[in-house]
This record gives structure tokens, sequence and C-alpha cells, in this order.
């Protein structure tokens, strides 16, 4: 991975001054702690920088950094993935708001009679139509979920590199894990697993 040049420049301030808060690396380079806050979760997930509470940040020497992102770099999806929360497309608005909170998710993928999935529906989807005009124990999820042909998805062996960066690129905060079936000349699609940015962000703290 090549790094930009203000990446390089936190990696050498680290290095030679290290531990060194957030704040002040900040203040070293003119810029707010916020402004820096991607750059220090991609060295950190690189194996660049240890962050440590109530300590700061460290340089890794060459060897820990080579082992960390070899690591990262070998891991697919499918390693890593949670079961989805899926609801069937019939079933009212009232029972998807019901499951959002007994399974504090924020997204439910929606599937049809055979459990292939045909959309999916999100907090804020939900509570659009709770706030609207809408009778929440007739109206079905099908009516309001976002159809299955323009969700952004993954394949279970796609990298968890990839994963971030579609995560970051689209600002989503989960994205469903998938993989085509062919029945009867007819191609369906089957929700296998799902990726937040919860997921990645307990992989880098374990990782750390």
């Amino acid at each position: 991975m090549q790094l930009t040049p203000r990446q390089l420049h936190i990696v050498e301030i680290v290095k030679r001054t290290g531990p060194i808060a957030a704040e002040e690396l900040a203040a070293q380079l003119h810029l707010s702690r916020a402004a820096i806050r991607s750059d220090l979760s991609i060295l950190a997930m690189s194996g660049y920088l240890e962050a440590r509470p109530r300590v700061g940040y460290s340089y890794l020497g060459k060897e820990q950094t080579t082992d960390r992102l070899n690591h990262l770099r070998s891991l697919k999806v499918k390693d890593v993935q949670s079961v989805p929360v899926v609801i069937k497309e019939d079933k009212p608005l009232y029972d998807a708001i019901v499951t959002t909170f007994l399974e504090d998710r924020g997204t439910l993928f929606v599937v049809d009679a055979r459990g292939h999935l045909t959309g999916a529906v999100s907090r804020s989807d939900l509570l659009r139509s709770a706030i609207g005009q809408m009778d929440l124990n007739k109206v079905p999820v099908g009516v309001i979920m976002t159809r299955v042909s323009n969700l952004i998805t993954l394949s279970p062996d796609d990298s968890v590199f990839s994963a971030a960066r579609k995560l970051r690129l689209h600002g989503l905060t989960v994205l469903p894990v998938t993989r085509e079936l062919i029945i009867e000349t007819t191609t369906k699609v089957e929700v296998t697993g799902v990726i937040s940015l919860g997921i990645i962000s307990g992989l880098l703290a374990d990782l750390a």
C-alpha cells in the first residue's frame, strides 16, 4: 500500500517522537484532530502505528508492520462476516420496526418466500414511514424497501480491504454478503452474511 505524503509525514513524526498523542500530532501538522483521524486509522490498520489509550501513537518495527499488513491482506469477507437479520417482504412495517429494536440492527435484509434476497430496509426508512401516514400494521416491508438491484453488495471472497473501501466510498455502515443462484434459468440472490463498520472497527482493535 502506498502512503500519501501526509501519512508518511505522520509516520516520521511518530517514529522520531513517539509515543505521541493525536492532539499533539495534529498540532505539529497544523491541522485539526478530525482532519487526521482517517490517516491515523489507515496507518494503524496497516500496521505502521500502534495506538494505546492514554499513551498515544507509537511506531511499529518493519517486521511487525509487514506481518500485520500481510495478515490484513489475507483476510476475506467470509472470514469475519456476521449473520444477517432478515425479514419476509410481506411482513408489515410494524414487525420490521420491532425486529430492528430486538436485534439492535440498523438494516434488515428483505427476502421472498423462498429466502431469496429482494431488498433491504434501514432504520431511517422505517422512521420515515412511522412519522408519515402509513398504516404500519397493513403496509408490507416490500413497499418501502430498497430493491436488490440497487444494493451495493460483497462476495464472500472479497478482501476485508475491499469491504472497507466500499463502506467508505458509498457512505454506508453495513453491506450484505451475497452469492448468486441459478434456479430454473433465473438468477436469484442469497444473502449469506453481513459486513459492518462495527466489524471492521472490532477487527482493527483485535489486531492492535
